[in-house]
This record gives structure tokens, C-alpha cells and sequence, in this order.
């Protein structure tokens, strides 16, 4: 698994973005419960990279839903 950059991120569809945060935490849900029942994990990046994935899909989210809740004002220096 390699970690997504957040331009590709704010390329996908809300729908996209949710698909892949359940397959990075069903994925790491599987990888904890290796480590769990005292199996070393095939690559401990892995787990990283996962829980690095579904943060920044999550994030992508979470901005577009603050972008959509606050209306842009008009003089805003930003």
C-alpha cells in the first residue's frame, strides 16, 4: 500500500473518498488483529501507511463539508 497524495484525494468523489477509508480501516482492522494474536505483521509500514491514508481521505472530507457549511465572503483576504 502506498500512501495517497492529497491531490489525488481531492480528485475523487465524495462516495470514492468513503470507499476508500473502509477498505484502509477494514485493512488495518485485519493487520491489528495479526499483531494481536502475536503474528508479526508481513510489513509493520504497512500499518502507518493505512492509518495515514484514511486521516488524510478523512481530511479531504471534512473540508469540503466546512467549504460547503461557510459561505464565502466577498472582501475575505483569503
Amino acid at each position: 500500500m502506498t500512501l495517497l497524495r492529497m491531490r489525488e484525494l481531492r480528485g475523487l468523489t465524495d462516495d470514492e473518498l468513503r470507499r476508500r477509508i473502509a477498505e484502509a480501516e477494514n485493512d488495518l482492522l485485519r493487520e491489528r488483529g495479526v499483531a494481536a494474536m502475536g503474528g508479526a505483521p508481513p510489513s509493520p509500514g504497512r500499518m502507518r501507511a493505512l492509518r495515514t491514508n484514511a486521516a488524510r481521505a478523512l481530511t479531504v472530507l471534512s473540508e469540503r463539508s466546512n467549504a460547503a457549511r461557510t459561505p464565502r465572503r466577498a472582501g475575505a483576504a483569503r
